[in-house]
């Protein structure tokens, strides 16, 4: 196992990892959804007269939809669909008629998922300077030799590695650094289950460790469950990995660009 992997791995299982990466990534739940007074009285008129047309078009006016169904995305995108097909739209009322206003405000007033307030977590992170260095502009990132992390967003940190270090994956970059001389990117992701979305996540992260020809050294920065030795398919990866990827938690990231 790559040492900084290793490291990872005895800090998660061995000490109070979850205490510590909360100031990486400190998740706090997000205040209920607001909801235009206007848009829902449209909602409960439609909703007491059972005009379903009606009443799913003004759903779909809200941020967020009462009901998980595979079919909802395509009217949100195409409006005059609802007209075309009443089976679906009378499919859809019949589910909402069953919930009640009472039930239908509830969850289309519902916090946003908490994986999606994760991904500026990081950066806001580095922005307290916990590296011990400048975060410095494109302009003056390249001016200067110093230590410094460049404060970018992702798709700037992309085009400046794609420029200047022979970057050439589609993927934004959530890290560029440059320590003792030498670039560092990288993406930094909080993978918080298995399976599915956050396979795919950190699949994203892998990907950039094998871009060619890239003459800066590459990194993920992964914090959450790969580290837990149960077998599943993200630890078995960097169990295996020996040398070949640097693989780390945040949490040991100083110490790695700093003797980089």
């Amino acid at each position: 196992m790559n040492i900084w992997t290793q490291m990872s791995v005895d800090y998660a299982n061995q000490r109070n990892y979850l205490d510590e990466l909360y100031k990486v990534y400190p998740i706090i739940p997000e205040g209920i959804r607001e909801v235009d007074n206007a848009l829902w009285r449209t909602v409960e008129s439609s909703f007491l007269k059972k005009d379903n047309g009606a009443l799913i078009e003004s759903l779909l006016d809200l941020e967020l939809f009462p009901i998980k169904d595979s079919y909802v995305a395509y009217f949100k995108r195409d409006r005059g669909a609802l007209k075309r097909n009443p089976e679906t739209v009378n499919r859809l009322a019949g589910r909402i008629y069953e919930m009640g206003l009472t039930e239908i405000f509830k969850k289309c007033t519902e916090p946003k998922e908490t994986n999606r307030q994760i991904g500026p977590l990081f950066r806001r992170w580095l922005n307290k300077k916990t590296l011990g260095v400048s975060l410095l502009s494109s302009e003056k990132f390249l001016l200067s030799s110093e230590n410094a992390v460049l404060d970018a967003g992702d798709a700037e940190m992309r085009l400046f590695a794609e420029k200047y270090l022979g970057y050439s994956h589609p993927k934004g970059l959530d890290f560029v650094a440059r320590f003792n001389g030498k670039y560092i990117i990288g993406e930094a992701k909080f993978l918080t289950d298995f399976g599915g979305h956050q396979n795919a996540q950190f699949q994203d992260a892998i990907q950039t460790l094998e871009a060619k020809d890239v003459t800066a050294v590459k990194i993920a920065i992964l914090d959450g469950v790969l580290y837990i030795k149960s077998g599943n398919k993200m630890y078995d990866f960097i169990a295996t990995n020996k040398q070949k990827y640097n693989i780390m938690s945040s949490l040991v990231l100083r110490d790695f660009l700093y003797q980089v």
